[in-house]
């Protein structure tokens, strides 16, 4: 039934994006691209609606807090080494592939950690308008590293002369956030390798400060417990990744209430890869279970934890890779409300979406819709009717 030029939405199920209960038989009403009513009736129909979604389960649109879209998935070398080294011309339709598998899953917004060559900063900004709903790109154009540390794949280090406040300050390039490594990778030789922060904790410090500066947030790239220690007294807005930060990290990121985007999904990816039976499998799966017994810390501590996948590392796809990251929460021990949470509003909060991820009056109009139930969550991921942003429709599979 149409309302003042807008139309409704009758829903089976909802989980509106604040961790609260399941709600049925919800009514919405939306305007101008907006929620303008949201009322649960229990045991009403609820009447004629525009869009009936009464067999699903509405959900805000996902949110995924650490992509890389310039990288694929796949295991295969020699195009991970092609887009690796391939100039913007060709990367464009790349990026625009891997946008659109996003969308296909029902993911309305994205935070890039970066390239070496900046081309998805590039590609946001001569992104012509029009055409479908678009998914929300903020990207920290190229990250900074510490010259002969790990990061050249995504970032550069400060200029000759130059410390990391000063490289922060000198940038130009017009990114969204702030992107810094300050430790190696997870090693698939030695379990549990811990590896020393890249920069010092002042320095650190004050490029955080110059990034507040220009209103401007930090994600890091950090694991172990001195990198991570580091970046949360600088400052910095969020940890990614976070592998084997300890029980004292964890209990400081609940403290300071820094999100924390685990990327626990990489560690899977690198398992059913590697050779079976091989150390880096099995290192592969230690690290998985070792992030995972971290996130039940993080739920039982009230850690703001946020869904983020690092899709276009090896096994990790864009878009799928959401749903495989929130069957790994479900398994640490959230519950489904909760875990929409990190998929939605929390993604929101650290992305500085306004009025976005939580379905309620006055909220944009991004949402999507699951087949099913909640008795069927997460798998219905795999396979969603309908999604909207902003009022859009961007795909209906119902029929």
């Amino acid at each position: 039934m149409k309302t003042d030029g807008g139309y409704t939405i009758k829903a089976g199920w909802m989980v509106d994006g604040r961790g609260r209960g399941i709600q049925e038989n919800v009514l919405l009403e939306i305007a101008q691209g907006r929620i303008c009513r949201c009322d649960a009736t229990p045991g009403v129909d609820g009447g004629v609606s525009d869009f009936d979604l009464s067999d699903c389960m509405l959900i805000p649109g996902l949110i995924d807090c650490h992509v890389h879209l310039f990288m694929s998935g796949t295991a295969d070398a020699a195009v991970r080494e092609w887009q690796l080294n391939a100039l913007y011309g060709r990367m464009q339709a790349v990026i625009e592939k891997h946008l659109n598998q996003q969308r296909a899953c029902g993911v309305a917004a994205v935070r890039d950690g970066g390239d070496y060559a900046g081309h998805v900063l590039r590609f946001q900004q001569t992104r012509p308008p029009g055409g479908h709903p678009a998914v929300t790109v903020h990207t920290a154009g190229r990250a900074w590293r510490s010259a002969g540390r790990y990061g050249r794949l995504i970032g550069r280090p400060p200029g000759t002369g130059q410390n990391l406040a000063q490289a922060v300050m000198a940038n130009h390039e017009g990114v969204d956030h702030v992107k810094i490594v300050n430790s190696g990778l997870n090693s698939l030789k030695t379990y549990g390798k811990e590896t020393a922060p890249q920069f010092p904790l002042e320095e650190l410090r004050a490029a955080v400060q110059v990034a507040a500066y220009q209103k401007r947030r930090v994600m890091v790239h950090v694991n172990g417990r001195e990198p991570v220690r580091q970046s949360l007294a600088a400052g910095c807005h969020s940890i990614e990744h976070g592998f084997f930060m300890g029980a004292d990290n964890m209990r400081r990121l609940a403290e300071s209430q820094v999100f924390w985007v685990p990327t626990a999904c990489t560690m899977q990816g690198y398992a059913k890869h590697a050779a079976p039976g091989s150390r880096e499998a099995d290192i592969a799966r230690r690290n998985l279970d070792h992030q995972l017994e971290q996130i039940r810390q993080a739920r039982a501590l009230g850690v703001k934890v946020a869904v983020g996948t690092d899709a276009g590392t090896i096994g990790v796809h864009h878009g799928s890779a959401v749903r495989e990251e929130i069957q790994l929460l479900l398994a640490a021990g959230y519950h489904i409300p909760e875990v929409v949470q990190c998929a939605t509003q929390h993604g929101a909060a650290l992305m500085g979406l306004p009025r976005a991820g939580v379905i309620a009056p006055g909220y944009r109009a991004t949402l999507l819709a699951l087949p099913g139930g909640p008795q069927v969550f997460p798998a219905n991921l795999a396979t969603p009717v309908w999604f909207m942003i902003d009022g859009q429709t961007v795909f209906d599979h119902r029929f």
